[in-house]
């Protein structure tokens, strides 16, 4: 068993290429004596890495992160009833991955009663946070804009993670609960129209504006947790919309639309706030044309928000300590004698489909995207063999040799946790609406727990990355979603029966079922990128007064200030960095920081960074100043008048 500390010296140099073998076995499930009511308990956490990360989602046309512009965050739900201790772990990356599910299952097994099983690690999906941290080389080496495994990045997250675990459980104190639905319309677009009006469920709709009307998930699902005291806990969200509000020219990392959605719902209801993807595989931000930045991101994220704390609100008087709670985790090795049969399914080996290449339709491969058959809607007249219509990238005689089966995903991890009438399957791929709706009913129809009125959800990018699930009609066409679609036509069937066996293992009343490999062996390709501490020249100081600069249309006006510090290694990113204060009657008062979405740090070179104000106030003149708090001290800014009358 490696440790956390061994996995970081397998990091060479940052520059350096190297090998990254080891091995974990999955811990003891811990002994778990029965709790009456409900306990919970919360924490947050940044992950906020320094500058020089690549950013993950958009591959090769991705950009390295030179700052951020919200902090990316993990947070931690809690909860603990009967015999069940479950930690849901929100994480503002791409995905999970189950490489960090158990190495923080092994930080955590002798500090708290949650075990493996219990362990969900949920994503936003943003475009804009790192990644280097999967359990695979392939996609490792393609998801951001540089190829590889960074061990001590995966280590520094696997920590922060597993702190603010033991921080959750630490502090959980006695809670009610309740769950709910609301439809949230117009924040989000089907953007393979054209795949999803091929399903036999919604052939028969004969008018375009329906189809266009029920090509989204609008269901937002919520978890509202409140102390026994009453005071408020948690705010849990399950929504199915990409995050990529911000387009690929972007460099700072971010949570796109769900830095606003959290912001919005923990203003609104002074919880903690989180929100994981839902199905969201054909589902963009219903930007408005050519408008794609952060005005869009923060204006679909702060609606879809709104409805997320209305709903909070309509939850109080349904909340109960009266809480049934169930966990299941699954692995499948791909290559094992049964391959992982499912239903009688067997899932063909891994293939690139050529409309991959060419991109999403939000974000297409500039001239690529609009050439046969990389452009979408061209598959092959003839569809022979388990990957039927799909152009395998390079043909399927030479893509296996450039891209070894080795290196794809070949454990896959399936989850499922109930937490009273809400019963969550998560997937380590992208699944489409039609999809997910399809292995909802099949896992419904399993009958379990059917007495308690429980919603089935299936959750996107859960513990993993594995490409997309579309219906075998949706992979028909080649979309970007059916090029991705690794697996061929029946991934969608077969992920419906492994979400069966899931909710299956909870008959007779068993509320935790695990069924892991003895040994996970990983063989990675290893770069790093995450920086060293070394302090370098530092030159300390305010460099220049503080300006106003315009609005691009993309983004609003903003503050700058520009100071000399240390190397961006040497800096606390996940510490706060700098904050703006507000003279009131000779005396200066906190106004806004950059723990919230509106103040934002990037390194601009040459030991120089930039605090900007996104958001700032213009409700009276006042006098304003920046404050920056690094590690060598505080460095206060010259004022500036802001407002009305005294804005630039």
């Amino acid at each position: 068993m490696i440790t956390l500390a061994e996995l970081a010296a397998l990091a060479p140099s940052p520059g350096r290429h190297a090998a990254a073998r080891f091995s974990l076995t999955p811990p003891d499930e811990p002994a778990r004596p029965h709790v009456d009511g409900l306990l919970a308990g919360v924490a947050e956490v940044d992950i906020t890495p320094p500058p020089g990360m690549p950013k993950a989602g958009f591959s090769k046309n991705a950009h390295d992160g030179i700052g951020f512009r919200n902090r990316l965050r993990a947070r931690v739900l809690h909860l603990r009833a009967g015999s069940t201790s479950l930690a849901w772990v929100q994480l503002d990356l791409l995905a999970g991955s189950s490489l960090l599910q158990h190495l923080i299952a092994h930080e955590i097994a002798e500090r708290t009663d949650i075990g493996i099983s219990g362990l969900v690690l949920g994503a936003t999906h943003t475009h804009a946070g790192p990644g280097h941290f999967d359990a695979s080389d392939f996609y490792n080496r393609f998801a951001a804009n540089r190829p590889g495994f960074d061990p001590a990045w995966t280590a520094w997250l696997a920590e922060r993670i597993s702190g603010a675990i033991i921080e959750a459980h630490d502090g959980r104190v006695p809670a009610r609960l309740a769950t709910g639905r609301t439809e949230v319309w117009g924040a989000t677009r089907n953007r393979a129209l054209a795949p999803f009006i091929r399903n036999a469920d919604v052939a028969d709709q004969r008018l375009d504006s329906e189809r266009r009307f029920g090509a989204v998930n609008p269901w937002l699902h919520l978890v509202r947790v409140d102390q026994a005291t009453g005071d408020p806990l948690a705010a849990w969200a399950v929504f199915s919309i990409h995050g990529t509000g911000v387009n690929h020219h972007n460099t700072e990392y971010h949570a796109d639309v769900w830095a606003y959605l959290t912001d919005e719902l923990r203003s609104r209801t002074g919880a903690v706030a989180a929100a994981v993807e839902g199905t969201h595989a054909d589902v963009a931000p219903a930007l408005r044309p050519g408008r794609a930045g952060f005005l869009e991101a923060e204006r679909i994220g702060r609606r879809i928000g709104t409805g997320a704390a209305e709903l909070y609100a309509r939850l109080e008087p349904e909340l109960t300590e009266e809480i049934p709670l169930a966990a299941a985790l699954r692995e499948v090795d791909l290559d094992a004698a049964d391959g992982g049969e499912a239903d009688g399914i067997r899932l063909p080996l891994p293939a690139l489909g050529a409309s991959q290449v060419a991109g999403a339709a939000e974000n297409l491969t500039p001239w690529i995207g609009r050439i046969p058959p990389f452009r979408a809607g061209h598959p092959k007249r003839r569809s022979r063999g388990p990957h039927g219509p799909k152009w395998v990238l390079g043909s399927k005689w030479i893509q296996p040799r450039v891209l070894p089966l080795a290196g794809f995903p070949r454990v896959l991890s399936f989850q499922a946790w109930r937490i009273g009438g809400l019963t969550m399957v998560g997937f380590p791929f992208e699944v489409t609406v039609a999809s997910g709706r399809r292995i909802a009913e099949a896992t419904a129809a399993a009958g379990v727990h059917t007495d308690t009125g429980s919603d089935v959800v299936v959750a996107s990018v859960t513990n993993g990355y594995c490409g997309y699930c579309t219906t075998a009609e949706e992979y028909q066409l080649q979309f970007y979603e059916g090029g991705h679609n690794l697996h061929g036509p029946t991934t969608q069937a077969w992920l419906a029966a492994q979400g069966v066996a899931l909710v299956e293992s909870w008959r007779d009343g068993a509320s935790h079922a695990a069924s892991l490999l003895p040994q996970r062996d990983f063989d990675l390709h290893v770069h790093r990128y995450l920086a060293g501490t070394e302090p370098g020249a530092s030159g300390r100081r305010i460099a220049e007064p503080a300006r106003y600069r315009d609005s691009s249309g993309e983004d609003p006006g903003f503050w700058e200030q520009v100071w000399n510090d240390a190397a961006a290694g040497a800096l606390a990113w996940h510490e706060p960095m700098a904050h703006v204060e507000v003279e009131r009657d000779g005396d200066w008062v906190r106004f806004a920081d950059d723990q919230a979405t509106s103040i934002g740090v990037l390194h601009i070179g040459d030991g120089r960074y930039a605090a900007r104000w996104y958001d700032p106030w213009l409700g009276g003149d006042s006098r304003f100043r920046f404050v920056i708090t690094t590690p060598g001290g505080d460095l206060v800014g010259e004022p500036f008048w802001c407002g009305p009358a005294g804005a630039p």
